[in-house]
Parts: structure tokens; sequence; C-alpha cells
């Protein structure tokens, strides 16, 4: 069977503490992030968001953060890419905040081609 040459994907996640694996972009396909938006749904505290790209090269995750403790305030939302992101195959988004809760909501949307 033939593989699909694109394919178009919506991720979702809420943030935790310690960081996450949002995404991983598949072997054989390039992962064009189109829109990565946070959400914080809470309706009195401002959190804090991280959000970051890792790729890992002759076995070293290499992290390169995207934001680093972006305040998100109450019942608001931010686009954390301003732009597309190309991702390679095995790259990871990691995704984490100062909030314990379900709070911090996020979605992406993705586009995958084929390599």
């Amino acid at each position: 069977m033939a593989l699909a040459l694109n394919i178009f994907k919506t991720e979702t996640k809420i943030a935790t503490l310690t960081p996450s694996t949002v995404y991983v972009a598949p072997v054989g396909y390039t992962g064009v992030i189109l829109l990565a938006q946070v959400t914080n749904i809470d309706p009195n505290t401002t959190y804090e968001v991280s959000f970051s790209h890792q790729r890992t090269k002759s076995g070293i995750a290499i992290t390169t953060e995207i934001v680093k403790d972006y305040p998100i305030p109450p019942r608001e939302a931010s686009n954390l890419l301003f732009g597309k992101m190309v991702l390679e195959s095995n790259d990871k988004l990691l995704l984490s905040s100062n909030n314990s809760g379900n709070n911090i909501k996020l979605i992406l949307s993705i586009l995958e081609t084929l390599n």
C-alpha cells in the first residue's frame, strides 16, 4: 500500500509540571507545524508555559526553547509560533507549565508530508 503524500493532523495536550512530548515527527515524514496555540482556562490565575523543540544527534538530546516561562493570563490564548515550523523525522515538541491542574491546554495543527 502506498503511503499518503500529505496528512493533516490536529493534536491536543494538557500541560503538566514536567516537560512532556506533544508531537513526534514520524519516520519518513516532515512535520510542518501550522499552528501552536495555548489556552489558559482558569478564570483567575496567570500561568507560565514552556514550549521546546528537541532533536537527538549522536544519542544526545538537544533541546531548544521556543518560549520559556511565557505568561498566559486568565481566560486568554496565545500563539506559541509566529509562522510555520519544520520538524525532521523524530524531532519532538515538548510542553510544560507551572500549573498542576488541567488549566493549560495546547492545540497543534500539523501537516505531515512524505520525504
